[in-house]
């Protein structure tokens, strides 16, 4: 046995050892933040997504923005290397990210003018295989297997229910968004499974509020609840998970402000959810991809800084306790002189506000993944270690060492030292040797360790059902 898999065993005897009450449990999801100057332009990159890892973060959410990535258009436009393609910041940024241990999501947006015409970003490509092509380079240089990292989470285009991200919303007084979204997303979906059949896509990214009616002189806008609705009657989408940003009307207010549905804020995210059950005849888990409450001085309409402290465990507190939300991404980390919005744990002189240790106590006892397994077999546990996949190629074997513990019944299960095979994604699984019991919780913590002698811990949770 090596020495890390002997420190890490030790470490997880010692954690069944402990006593029932200083081991709780949580539901389980990515946490992590949304920040593209803090992550990827700024001289402190690297010290950020420390940071942030740090802060109990998992995942970082990050823009491929069309028009940025792509300003000419490239002979070859499924290949990354295509000197049109201006990548060198979001290579940067996946590569190195999992050196913290850290995934990396990836919202496609924007149209380029070589694309539509010489028209703005927020104007649909005359051609949808260029989209498709775009999203499939991404795909595949980001699929673990080509030396850049590896991307296993995917959304398409930024709030498009709204004019100011994508025109038109309105032909007359007919509600056109979503049906023009529905053939955006499709082509995403298509090259992103083309280059990564692993990946996860999100449909929506959809905006708070809307007004459903077309008003004079004012941007356009479709209320979620509405776009969803008409979304649904488009046949053959197919998607993991709806993203949603649930920001309240005004920087100001609480989380759990009061809103009229069909617009959706975490009062309404029920009514929401419940909805897209309905609409597309499943249940449809919620990735939570914008949230955030800006802070005085840097904006008048802000909160104070302990508000804003008060608000983020607020805000992650109905998250955890939303069994359809799945992944939680707060906007921004850094106020930074280069964005407008002051919602950052950090202020621009890099002073720690309240809500970094507030976000980070919450963030380290929710981040993980959780899944469901059958009473009575032994379940199958997957974990993300991007930090494995940063030193060891996919199919590398990775030793591994987990501790079950019921945290129904409040008692420690077993131990186990499987091993298992670094998959693409940078994910690996292994059986937990247990039989659970229906209606039972547990929480098995993982330490897993690569031939070179990095590990990484990471957290689970698994229903019996």
């Amino acid at each position: 046995m090596s020495k890390p898999t002997r420190l890490a065993l030790l470490a997880l005897v010692t954690l069944l050892a402990a006593p029932a009450a200083t081991v709780h449990a949580a539901p389980k999801m990515p946490i992590g933040f949304f920040d593209d100057p803090t992550f990827r332009w700024s001289p402190a990159r690297a010290e950020n997504l420390q940071q942030a890892s740090s802060d109990g973060a998992s995942v970082i959410h990050t823009n491929a923005n069309w028009p940025t990535l792509a300003p000419t258009r490239p002979a070859d436009a499924t290949d990354g290397d295509d000197p049109a393609y201006k990548l060198a910041d979001l290579d940067e940024l996946v590569f190195r990210s999992g050196i913290y241990g850290l995934r990396v999501m990836i919202d496609i947006t924007g149209t380029p003018k070589w694309a539509n015409g010489g028209k703005a970003p927020n104007v649909m490509p005359k051609r949808l295989s260029d989209f498709t092509a775009f999203a499939r380079m991404l795909a595949t240089r980001y699929d673990g297997r080509h030396g850049f990292g590896a991307v296993s989470l995917y959304s398409v285009w930024n709030e498009p229910n709204l004019q100011l991200f994508l025109t038109p919303q309105f032909v007359g007084k007919k509600i056109v968004g979503p049906a023009n979204y529905a053939k955006l997303y499709k082509a995403a979906y298509a090259g992103i499974k083309a280059g990564n059949p692993l990946a996860k896509v999100a449909i929506g990214e959809t905006s708070a509020r809307g007004r459903d009616k077309p008003l004079g002189g004012k941007s356009a806008t479709i209320a979620p609840g509405t776009f969803a609705k008409l979304l649904a009657r488009v046949k053959g989408l197919k998607f993991d998970a709806w993203a949603h940003h649930p920001y309240p009307t005004e920087p100001n207010l609480p989380p759990t402000q009061k809103v009229r549905y069909p617009n959706v804020t975490f009062s309404t995210l029920p009514k929401f959810e419940s909805d897209l059950k309905r609409f597309f005849h499943r249940s449809v888990p919620v990735w939570i991809t914008e949230y955030g409450h800006e802070t005085k001085p840097g904006e008048p309409h802000g909160v104070t800084p302990a508000r804003q402290a008060a608000y983020a465990k607020q805000a992650l507190s109905i998250a955890k306790n939303d069994p359809n939300v799945q992944m939680f991404i707060w906007f921004v980390f850094h106020d930074s002189n280069g964005n407008p919005w002051q919602s950052g744990l950090f202020g621009t002189h890099n002073n720690a506000k309240p809500a970094y240790r507030t976000f980070g106590a919450v963030a380290r006892l929710i981040d993980g993944t959780m899944s469901t397994a059958k009473a009575g077999t032994s379940p199958r546990v997957t974990v993300f270690v991007p930090y494995l996949g940063y030193y060891s190629q996919p199919g590398t074997p990775i030793g591994v060492t987990y501790a079950v513990r019921d945290t129904t019944a409040g008692k420690n299960v077993t131990v186990g030292q499987p091993i298992a095979t670094l998959a693409n994604d940078f994910s690996i699984t292994f059986i937990a040797n247990f039989k659970p019991v229906k209606g039972h919780s547990y929480t098995i913590t993982v330490t897993a360790n690569e031939p070179n002698g990095h590990s990484q811990t990471r957290s689970a949770l698994v229903k019996a059902s």
